[in-house]
């Protein structure tokens, strides 16, 4: 900071948020603040020049104490960005709307863009090629970040998982040896199994006490418990393997079933029992029992629905009885209710969901299929061109969601198609046009996903045999995804200020010429000439005024 004419700005600022705590600049909701400290780094990626700022949202004890931000991509550097009028650039695009639009950041998997070399990887290919680069060019290297706790140890119950370790005053710590493995849990008969902060093993005397395997010496078992995540935390192992009963596993079947391709669950299992999951893995590699380090290949975290922002209970009285939704409802609108709530791993809040708004949406949806009046098998490529565009976009986008586990992003594509079908047979090319029947039929398979009897009905209604499960996802063809013309947000220091309508294949250089000849920015700029210009074609012009 010292010679960046800044200091006093910066020391007050420092002053200012010594007295908060982590957890209240970490808040997502906390206006961000932070001083520019008039100076820049350089991507060592790219080469790109980057200012840096200070800001209270970054702890200095989490990894370096600096981080690159991306406003994009993370919500608390996309709100420190647009407190500031800062660039806000989209690297990956995951068929999701516009952060400089929505104001939301953008989170899931996707192609990377405006990346250079690394433009159409996924993220986890960029970041492997990126680290790849920094070391072999000498400038960095991976490293993991872990937030270990001492939840493995700090809940003692009679039914944790014993800890195989003999304590001896003369030869101190020692092994249980491996022909009296496994340990057991001594009988509970008289023991006190309340909570008090000790193991209840500790009353266990006969158990306890027991002679040092190496010299003989009145010795003592380990009393602590570890927690029961532990000792459940090789399942996975188990399940290809689950009818041998000599051995845990066999190798050929692990190494054919195994990693893990995907595993679905809470955030505390992220916390305690995937860590103790992959500390299994990696000794069990060690050993060479598995052929592979790592026991899940990708993971995801699912929300809760609460309801008024509170977890259900008793308790508290906010219960709400499914079985009650479903008989009002029906079983595909409650699906299709929490699905199209948000993004997975967010908690969907019942009191903000609209049943009803899905049953109406469902309704829509079926009555397309009674109004499609070509037969089966008609021959799509002599339909309407600018139904059959919608429809490729939304299966692109759809899929492309699904697979990215954005499944809101998916049913919001197959909701935009079934208004643009509805338009078609209502005042466009008609019912009887084959592209209506491609879409009504990309319809009922999207929505399969979801509301998979609503589905079955369109699909048989369609002409077609059972079942709509059955019918393969349809192939997108990439012509049909060439936009004739897209929309370029012109900005002025951060605030939208016009849209122009541009080709696809537009430069950076004729984009600019065309944001600064807009009318509307020939009057903001007035006679003034902008102190910056960032293109990123075709879709945004960013105007430092």
């Amino acid at each position: 900071v010292v010679g960046t004419g800044v200091e006093t700005e910066f020391n007050a600022y420092l002053e200012k948020i010594k007295a908060d705590s982590d957890i209240d600049r970490l808040a997502t909701d906390r206006p961000k603040s932070g001083v520019f400290l008039n100076r820049y780094a350089i991507n060592p990626v790219n080469g790109a020049k980057l200012p840096i700022w200070a800001s209270d949202y970054v702890l200095a004890d989490y990894g370096t104490g600096a981080i690159m931000a991306v406003p994009a991509h993370d919500q608390r550097d996309l709100d420190f960005a647009k407190a500031f009028n800062l660039p806000v650039v989209v690297v990956v695009e995951t068929g999701e709307e516009d952060p400089n639009e929505s104001g939301v950041a953008t989170t899931g998997d996707g192609k990377l863009v405006n990346s250079g070399a690394l433009n159409g990887l996924n993220k986890a290919e960029a970041i492997a090629a990126i680290n790849t680069q920094l070391e072999k060019d000498g400038l960095g290297k991976s490293a993991r970040n872990y937030r270990l706790r001492d939840w493995l140890v700090s809940r003692q119950r009679y039914w944790g998982t014993p800890i195989p370790i003999i304590h001896c005053p003369s030869c101190g710590e020692v092994p249980v040896p491996a022909e009296q493995l496994p340990l057991t849990l001594p009988d509970a008969t008289g023991l006190d199994l309340k909570p008090k902060g000790t193991s209840p093993l500790g009353a266990a005397t006969d158990w306890v006490n027991v002679a040092c395997p190496k010299c003989g010496a009145a010795s003592k078992r380990d009393t602590d418990t570890m927690d029961t995540f532990v000792d459940s935390s090789w399942y996975y192992l188990r399940y290809p393997s689950s009818t041998v009963h000599d051995q845990p596993f066999l190798k050929k079947d692990i190494e054919t079933w195994l990693p893990v391709d995907q595993y679905v669950g809470g955030v505390t299992h992220a916390i305690l029992h995937l860590l103790y999951s992959r500390f299994f893995t990696k000794v069990l590699n060690d050993m060479g029992m598995v052929n592979f380090n790592e026991p899940f290949t990708r993971l995801l975290n699912q929300g809760m629905v609460v309801m008024d922002g509170s977890a259900m209970s008793k308790s508290r009285g906010n219960l709400v009885a499914l079985s009650d939704e479903l008989e009002k409802h029906g079983v595909d609108a409650i699906r299709l209710s929490m699905v199209f709530a948000g993004p997975p791993e967010d908690d969907v809040d019942w009191s903000d969901v609209s049943p009803s708004g899905s049953v109406k949406f469902l309704t829509r949806a079926w009555r397309l299929s009674g109004d499609v009046t070509s037969a089966p098998g008609v021959d799509f490529s002599k339909g309407e061109i600018s139904l059959r565009k919608a429809t490729h976009k939304a299966l692109n986008d759809a899929g492309f969601a699904v697979e990215s586990f954005r499944f809101n992003v998916a049913v919001a594509r197959v909701m935009e198609l079934v208004n643009a079908t509805r338009k078609a047979i209502d005042s466009g090319c008609g019912a009887a046009d084959p592209a209506v029947r491609e879409a009504v039929e990309a319809i009922a398979i999207m929505l399969s996903l979801v509301a998979p009897f609503t589905a079955e009905e369109m699909w048989e209604r369609l002409g077609h045999k059972p079942a709509v499960a059955l019918a393969g996802w349809p192939a997108v063809d990439p012509k049909l995804l060439v936009a004739d013309s897209v929309e370029a947000v012109i900005q002025i220091n951060g605030k939208i200020k016009g849209r122009i309508d541009v080709s696809p294949t537009i430069t950076d250089a004729e984009l600019e010429a065309l944001a600064l000849a807009h009318p509307t920015i020939v009057a903001e700029l007035g006679t003034n000439a902008p102190k910056k210009v960032i293109a990123r074609a075709p879709k945004l012009v960013n105007i430092v005024a």
